[in-house]
């Protein structure tokens, strides 16, 4: 175990705490082990079953505080952020590990571009943090540069194309195997492949590996497809109003601007569920915490999940920033 790689994490989290209690959040707890972990269909959580008694009530190790974080929001909390461990059930690479450390904070009755201006004060914050304790930083003689891109913008900076103008799944299909002969795509795709598939097709093989020139680079307005919990934007319905952020090509966060709509968010549920069924052969309880928060009034809201490994390799020269 490295002691000079758990000391500069041990500050990370001091930094983090101190910037939140200064801008007046809220440090709160949410329970790990929950009923339902998250709905999104390519996301995977661990199980947790009792081994005593004759009755094993399937519980799931939580992929996110998410659920519970609004829970909390519909009694009427407001700023809020949670530090703690998450656990996914999926490969170790370089930048993830099962079990990670994430941070994840809401505003109510805020938008997603106050989160955008949070990250921006937050990573400047813990840089300089960390530089004062003589920890090694990537740019210590400047901060990140920052940079602001629409999706839309970026597609047309790397690619030359307007995503936009492809959000038929047989169009962006069909413009894939015209124009980017180099990206592999199975021979029955058209059977296989959803609208997402393709869209991550072009953007992890041709735009994301070139992200490492960037310093910071804050991407916003998804196509719909890929809303997940967050709202569609109502002067262009062709995008939704979510964030990530993206330091030297690695994928820090991601922000929603808050779906409150709980017929929406039933509808999206029931669609997550069954691509998960499809995809993997399993589904989830429903999202109960979820909906009572909705039903109960979950004010407008924004709010964000950002790893804490994933942010200590970014600002510094750690390469391998887990604990575990």
């Amino acid at each position: 175990m490295d002691k000079q790689k758990l000391h500069a994490q041990f500050l990370l989290l001091a930094a983090i705490r101190d910037f939140f209690r200064m801008q007046g959040f809220l440090d709160v707890l949410t329970p790990p082990m929950v009923s339902n972990p998250g709905y999104e269909a390519h996301i995977h959580p661990f199980s947790a079953y009792s081994n005593i008694g004759k009755s094993i009530t399937p519980y799931y190790l939580h992929t996110s505080p998410e659920f519970h974080m609004k829970e909390l929001l519909s009694l009427g909390f407001e700023n809020i952020f949670n530090l703690s461990y998450c656990f996914r059930d999926e490969p170790n690479s370089p930048i993830h590990r099962c079990q990670f450390l994430m941070l994840e904070w809401y505003r109510a009755h805020s938008r997603y571009e106050a989160i955008m201006d949070d990250c921006e004060s937050l990573i400047s914050y813990c840089q300089n943090y960390l530089q004062q304790q003589k920890i090694p930083t990537r740019n210590h003689s400047h901060n990140l540069k920052r940079e602001r891109y629409t999706i839309q913008e970026l597609f047309q900076e790397y690619l030359h194309l307007d995503i936009l103008n492809f959000l038929e799944r047989h169009d962006i299909a069909a413009m894939i195997e015209k124009d980017f002969k180099e990206i592999p795509l199975p021979k029955d795709h058209l059977q296989r492949l959803h609208w997402d598939d393709y869209y991550f097709l072009l953007f992890l093989n041709l735009i994301e590996p070139r992200l490492v020139e960037r310093d910071f680079l804050l991407l916003y307005e998804f196509p719909h497809h890929l809303n997940a919990l967050s709202t569609i934007k109502q002067s262009d319905p062709r995008v939704c109003e979510r964030f990530e952020i993206y330091i030297h090509g690695i994928e820090l966060c991601n922000c929603f601007n808050e779906l409150t709509d709980i017929t929406i968010q039933r509808q999206r549920f029931r669609e997550q569920s069954a691509l998960k069924k499809q995809c993997y052969g399993y589904s989830l309880p429903e999202a109960t915490t979820l909906f009572q928060a909705l039903s109960r009034g979950l004010p407008p809201s924004a709010g964000i999940a950002l790893g804490v490994e994933r942010l200590l390799s970014a600002i510094t020269k750690i390469e391998n920033p887990f604990y575990f």
